[in-house]
């Protein structure tokens, strides 16, 4: 078992085996996935930000004032 301490604004390192085995690095991004009581931390990569930034363009659309883009729904 791995562990890490929180400091008191809530921050901590994260051990360097872990980081190895995920491949972090400085100025990466990690994302925290919660299932039940457990905590799953991954390296974000190419793919989630690609697919993030495809769906916010198909969403445009909800974001308008004018009422007749939900003309075709």
């Amino acid at each position: 078992m791995i562990t890490s301490k929180l400091t008191r604004k809530a921050q901590t390192t994260i051990p360097k085996k872990v980081r190895e085995k995920l491949n972090i690095n400085p100025n990466d991004t990690i994302v925290f996935e919660i299932e039940d009581d457990y905590a799953i931390i991954r390296k974000v990569n190419i793919i989630d930000t690609g697919y993030l930034k495809a769906l916010e363009s198909t969403l445009e659309e909800w974001n308008s004032e004018d009422d007749s883009v939900y003309d075709d729904l």
